[in-house]
């Protein structure tokens, strides 16, 4: 969670927003998207940021960068830059997406493992594991990991699931030699 008290205050009110105009999911889709945008592009947040442009200036950006964009999420970004905000729009972000999560059941999980994942084990791994953490279902963002040797490990959150072979024989290992 973001330590922003302001963070977190506009990401409630945009979440409520998103929720009275049943658009949850059209609002994360798009906020993941211009965080990734403002993580890559530390430009674009200065430029945004600098007292050189005039504020219709900075909209205007934001509305050629992000027209496409849910308008509820341009209107935040506008806002942002009205209140000279905008460097916390990656944790206003983060923020919306636990807000999201929670209200949906949707827990957040990496799955590493030695090859892409087929839409029926990420389905089979979802329905295994999301109960152990008190949610409905996982949205599993898979990482290829040739050292695992075989098998998954499964972080939810700071939980950690390890069935890999190479977990396996370090356990092995330990064992044999105590």
């Amino acid at each position: 969670m973001s330590q922003s008290t302001a963070a977190q205050r506009y990401a409630l009110a945009l979440f409520q927003l998103a929720q009275q105009h049943n658009q949850l999911t059209s609002v994360e889709e798009d906020l993941r998207e211009v965080k990734v945008v403002f993580k890559e592009n530390n430009d674009l947040q200065a430029l945004l940021a600098s007292p050189k442009l005039s504020l219709e200036r900075k909209k205007e950006l934001i509305r050629e960068l992000f027209g496409k964009a849910n308008p509820l999420v341009v209107n935040i970004l506008q806002l942002l830059v009205d209140r000279k905000r905008i460097n916390e729009t990656v944790e206003i972000a983060t923020e919306f997406e636990a807000l999201s999560n929670d209200a949906q059941g949707i827990a957040d999980a990496k799955v590493y493992s030695t090859r892409p994942l087929t839409d029926d084990e990420r389905a089979e791994i979802s329905s295994a594991f999301a109960h152990k953490v008190g949610k409905q279902t996982l949205r599993i963002e898979n990482e290829i990991d040739p050292s695992l040797l075989g098998g998954i490990r499964l972080q939810i959150g700071n939980r950690i699931f390890d069935s890999s072979v190479s977990a396996k024989l370090d356990r092995l290992k330990t064992q044999l030699l105590s």
